[in-house]
């Protein structure tokens, strides 16, 4: 290494749950324990970098959100950079490698990252490394790690390029061959076994020798008769290998309890995202019959003395809490139960060695402790590696520690795919599963993300029910299992269902006052417009809509709108409107069928469409039994609003089980109705949504 040559790159991060954020800083540590300098910022804070006069290699980290938008910290850099009086060579001078975080789940995987990576090219910057884009779905890990490894190599090769333009290189032979070894990294992740077997130790710090430490004898700690892996226990290979595991986080804030009274701030004060109303809901129906696999409510909101407003097919978000037995018992096994409703104050260490340390902005200056773990922290998140990692520092037991090590090992990470993120593991199950470990309250601020507002579509229209906004969701249910021996129900559905319980059920064992009525919820929500799933601005224009299950609730609300505009403008011309809908059985979770028959009689629905996965047919020819197979029946017809009609395509539901499955039949229809081969048909799909004509 060349101790007098500059080695600094611009690091810049956008994120949305901190995961860029963390990745990032795992950048930040790796780049000073290899003598690089990572000059890192989030990607809002313009005013601390600039790219116009940027000379050294930048590196991007950045997530997406909503329906493939850049994050939130990314919107003012977003829109700077998609100025169209930009030249195309004003970034002609930047390197840049850029890491795009999304999940799969998605339709519009990744497009944060693309979105910024396709207008860097456009305005004429380089990749001096090939862009990587990881799936949440399957573990970020995956691509992130080798990822990470391989830029270290470029980035060496980067500035030794640069050393030789400049004139500064004093032995050639040597830069040659450095080059020749760079050069194996190129634009692919072929990492070299010296990079690939590289064991992370904390500089400075007296764990530093934990990666490499000889395995725990494991017979000594565990029954014989443990044959299988489990949370808490390893197999060979893994329980006799030397490990690779992440550098020891820097530990940030220190949190001091105070004898003091006061109130705690609301929890909408803690939004950053926008106006937050607070709203009685004033309906709750059950939309499935009790036997339904998946129980589905349907909620109204009163909105008319607020000034929030919508159309349909935008989302919103509703704050909501940590489910209270959850908190109380997280208090419990910290040891805290008596400290729940005093007051902490929370402050950065002054001997942190953390670059950028701050209090988080989601954790308010002072409130009770309850409170912080109630409505700030998401004690839910599945842990990733580095908070395992901090973990094994509060971990006694050698085998507890040692298995604590081999979740967060680039070993590990079959395990811990299998037994903590596929099972949905959480703080509070590792607490419970590895008993001797004792994290202090500090760490849980610094690693423990925040708690988001959770999404959903509306299903109504404020033309249609003026003042009165209404949405549709399942009650995720989480059922127990060897790892996490406790069923759960989603954080918000499951809060929402048991705030509703009296609307939904009142006369259950419940005594009102006087009037008898149940009481009167409130939530609050603050509005999160969708600009890519609207009506066609022009009522003549046809349009397709497939919804399966809870995916309808959006398109109820396109229908109500629809339905008013008929009535207000009778000598309007209005497009056909077709919806593909599919459920399990006809007769226990068929969602808003007597609405959709009226739809049909008042000619505002002009096809409907409906199949039933679950339901036995005795016919010769079964019916199909999903949406996209009853699309094929109708190829014809869709082609013709597609291609004949410009017409649009909305689809919402599970991009897991279902929306890659409509894609492929759209895909098939336009290659057999365009008399094309499958990637022009593909290239038309595409052509289609980058015009917005389908979301």
């Amino acid at each position: 290494m060349c101790c007098d040559l500059k080695r600094r790159f611009l690091l810049l991060y956008a994120t949305q749950k901190g995961q860029a954020k963390a990745i990032a800083e795992e950048i930040w540590l790796q780049a000073g324990a290899r003598g690089f300098e990572a000059d890192m910022h989030c990607i809002s804070e313009m005013d601390k970098y600039n790219l116009e006069g940027e000379k050294d290699p930048v590196v991007i980290v950045i997530s997406t959100t909503g329906t493939g938008d850049p994050p939130d910290t990314a919107r003012k850099f977003v829109k700077k950079i998609q100025d169209k009086n930009l030249p195309p060579d004003h970034f002609a001078h930047l390197q840049y490698g850029l890491l795009g975080l999304g999940d799969s789940e998605y339709t519009f995987f990744c497009n944060g990252g693309k979105t910024v990576d396709r207008r860097l090219q456009e305005l004429g910057a380089q990749h001096f490394y090939d862009t990587g884009l990881a799936d949440d779905c399957v573990g970020l890990e995956l691509v992130v790690d080798p990822w990470i490894d391989g830029l270290w190599l470029a980035l060496k090769k980067v500035f030794l390029l640069q050393k030789e333009k400049e004139g500064m290189s004093n032995d050639v032979s040597a830069t040659s061959s450095a080059l020749s070894a760079a050069a194996l990294v190129g634009h692919e992740l072929n990492l070299s076994p010296e990079i690939q077997n590289l064991k992370l130790e904390d500089e400075g710090d007296a764990s530093s020798d934990v990666s490499s430490q000889k395995p725990v004898d494991i017979n000594l700690l565990t029954s014989a008769r443990d044959t299988e892996p489990s949370l808490v226990h390893s197999v060979p290979p893994i329980s006799q290998a030397a490990l690779n595991i992440p550098v020891l986080p820097q530990q940030y804030i220190e949190v001091q309890f105070q004898d003091t009274q006061g109130e705690n701030p609301h929890p909408s004060s803690l939004i950053s995202e926008g106006t937050t109303f607070k709203v009685p809901v004033t309906k709750a129906v059950q939309l499935t019959r009790e036997d339904a696999i998946k129980t589905a409510l349907l909620l109204e909101v009163n909105i008319a003395n607020t000034a929030f407003d919508y159309q349909p097919g935008d989302a919103f978000c509703v704050i909501c809490p940590n489910n209270v037995n959850e908190v109380e018992e997280l208090l419990h096994v910290l040891g805290l139960s008596q400290r729940g409703e005093c007051f902490v104050c929370v402050n950065i260490k002054q001997d942190t060695k953390k670059k950028g340390a701050a209090r988080p902005q989601h954790i308010p200056e002072r409130s009770t402790l309850k409170f912080i773990l109630t409505w700030c922290l998401e004690i839910r998140a599945i842990p990733k590696k580095a908070f395992l990692r901090a973990l094994v520092e509060c971990t006694s037991n050698a085998g507890e520690k040692r298995r604590l090590q081999e979740l967060c090992s680039r070993q590990g990470n079959a395990d811990y795919n299998r037994f903590i993120r596929e099972s949905n593991v959480c703080l509070l199950d590792l607490l419970h599963a590895f008993p001797s470990c004792k994290p202090s309250l500090n760490l849980l601020i610094e690693h423990l993300p925040k708690l988001q507002a959770r999404f959903y579509s509306v299903s109504s229209s404020n033309l249609y029910q003026p003042g009165k906004l209404s949405f549709v969701f399942n009650i995720v249910e989480f059922p127990a299992c060897p790892t996490r021996p406790v069923s759960r129900k989603g954080v918000c559905t499951g809060w929402l269902a048991e705030l509703v319980a009296p609307l939904l059920h009142p006369n259950k064992n419940t005594l009102y006052t006087k009037g008898g009525s149940p009481p009167t919820e409130e939530i609050s929500i603050f509005a999160r417009p969708n600009n890519t799933f609207h009506l066609p601005s022009d009522p003549s224009v046809p349009f397709v809509m497939v919804g399966p299950g809870t995916g309808i609730a959006p398109f109820i609300g396109f229908l109500q709108h629809r339905q008013k505009l008929r009535e207000e403008h009778a000598d309007w011309h209005f497009g056909d409107t077709w919806l593909f809908f599919g459920c399990r059985h006809h007769d226990r979770d068929y969602l808003f069928k007597d609405e959709l028959r009226c739809f049909l009689e008042s000619g505002t629905l002009t096809h409907l469409k409906v199949c039933f996965s679950r339901d036995s047919s005795t016919a010769e020819g079964a019916p199909p039994k999903y949406v996209q197979d009853v699309l094929r029946l109708y190829a014809k017809e869709v082609a013709r609003v597609l291609l004949k009609d410009s017409g649009y395509f909305y689809v919402c539901g599970d991009k897991k089980h279902m929306a890659d499955g409509v894609s492929d039949a759209v895909v098939d229809i336009l290659s057999m109705e365009m008399e094309v081969d499958k990637l022009e048909a593909m290239k038309m799909l595409a052509m289609l949504r980058e015009t917005k004509r389908t979301a």
